[in-house]
């Protein structure tokens, strides 16, 4: 079974860049993204991600709500809040709301989301990617 990832941001040039990113580092990994909340519901219903790579500020709905709401439904589901706002109260609020790391967009390090993505996957039991 593949490893699943969903990125919900609405920036497309962002999801296209950091889908560029992971899938050039991960073979088997399949990608799917949403640029909003209601478009983030029907693809997690639709493939089951099993991590999510998630904006705070999204049209609609904001990412900290859907993160609770994914947790609520899909605890099992692992949350990246993946955002520009790297402050202590943003990064307080992700936790509460439910997300499983935070991550800042404000310092590009493909590195770092690399191999916090390949970290988690593979805590989850997906060893060849």
């Amino acid at each position: 079974m593949k490893p699943k990832l969903l990125i919900v941001d609405d920036s497309t040039i962002l999801r296209e860049t950091t889908r560029g990113i992971l899938e050039s580092k991960f073979s088997t990994l399949r990608i799917f993204e949403a640029g909003d909340g209601k478009e983030a519901c029907i693809q997690i219903h639709d493939q089951l991600p099993d991590l999510i790579l998630m904006d705070i500020r999204l049209p609609g709905e904001s990412g900290l709500s859907l993160t609770r709401k994914i947790k609520g439904s899909f605890p099992k589901i692992k949350i990246i809040v993946f955002t520009n706002y790297d402050l202590p109260e943003y990064r307080q609020a992700a936790f509460e709301n439910g997300a499983d790391f935070f991550l800042s967009k404000s310092t590009p390090d493909t590195k770092k989301l690399s191999t916090m993505v390949g970290s988690i996957l593979a805590d989850a039991g997906f060893n060849h990617l």
